[in-house]
């Protein structure tokens, strides 16, 4: 399943988010991923989550390769249930006008994998008309 949280820049995605992923980290039997743009505000995520942060692999420019980074991430470690990826628009190459075949790619990974991703977009419901949201729950 995919998870999105949907709203401007500054009204609390990046919170409700971690709240989230501490909840779900509480809860599974299998690992919690949070995945964000900077190393900046990681110290209210809960210590048995782990934290990626997408600056530190500058290579991942686009989406074939932020979806072959998340495949890869998972052939690692088959315990990962939950994903949660911060500010998407802010990662790779990905646009809004991209985020429909980004939607499309996360929702194979889904099938394939069993993985619940929860992903946040600055952006308004109006911005995503063209998106597909059957494949997802929108959260807020």
């Amino acid at each position: 399943m995919i998870n999105l949280l949907i709203g401007p820049k500054g009204s609390g995605k990046t919170q409700q988010m971690i709240e989230q992923a501490n909840k779900k980290a509480k809860e599974c039997n299998g690992n919690v991923v949070f995945i964000k743009k900077t190393h900046r505000d990681t110290a209210s995520v809960a210590f048995n989550i782990r934290t990626i942060c997408m600056d530190d692999y500058p290579a991942i420019e686009n989406i074939d390769g932020y979806i072959g980074f998340l495949y890869g991430m998972y052939s690692s470690n088959h315990d990962t249930e939950y994903v949660f990826i911060d500010g998407i628009l802010k990662h790779a190459d990905i646009t809004l006008d991209s985020i429909p075949s980004f939607i499309d790619r996360l929702d194979q990974l889904t099938k394939t994998c069993g993985i619940e991703f929860c992903v946040s977009i600055s952006a308004s419901r109006e911005d995503l008309a063209g998106v597909d949201t059957s494949k997802c729950q929108i959260l807020n």
